[in-house]
């Protein structure tokens, strides 16, 4: 299963240095790593993905807190979130059909055109992981030269409101 941690350190040199030499020394993989200032001055947040059981993330949760630099450590998997990643994407085409195709594709996702080229488009995505796996699986069969994407963000919902859940549940049909 994979685990998102949140992790508040001091903004330090070294800091994301020790916390993944941390995860190397015990042969874990971070799939996503974000890191930027958090809302107070002097403090970084890293949102990272880490792939684990409980136990795992359990053990490692306390070795976080063992450096100095670690303020808080919060497993937000089970948690309401919001979630968001960047993309930049490009696209081969090879007239104007193909270009305009690409183009309307991009709109039904949201995604903005941020650069055109004589046979290239660069897109921006901006969504949920899953956005992102699904509009390279519509724009591969154009040929996709490039792509550098974010690692996850996420900050809790104050709301508590559960978006994930309510993907799952059927529609509420309207009683009269």
């Amino acid at each position: 299963m994979k685990h998102t941690l949140s992790v508040l350190v001091e903004d330090e040199a070294g800091v994301l240095t020790r916390i993944a030499g941390l995860f190397a020394r015990r042969g874990f993989n971070i799939e996503s790593l974000a890191v930027g200032p958090a809302e107070q001055s002097g403090i970084s947040r890293i949102t990272m993905v880490v792939p684990g059981d409980d136990h795992i993330i359990e053990q490692l949760t306390k070795q976080l807190y063992k450096l100095i630099n670690v303020l808080k450590v919060q497993d937000i998997t089970e948690v309401p979130c919001v979630e968001r990643e960047l993309m930049l994407l490009k696209v081969n085409y090879n007239s104007s059909t193909t270009r305009s195709e690409i183009i309307e594709l991009a709109q039904i996702f949201r995604a903005r055109v941020v650069d055109i080229g004589d046979d290239s488009l660069t897109i921006e995505v901006v969504g949920d992981p899953g956005k992102m796996v699904a509009i390279v699986q519509v724009l591969s069969r154009f040929g996709i030269r490039e792509i550098a994407r974010t690692g996850k963000i996420v900050l809790v919902r104050e709301s508590g409101v559960n978006t994930e859940f309510l993907k799952t549940q059927a529609p509420v049909e309207a009683r009269f």
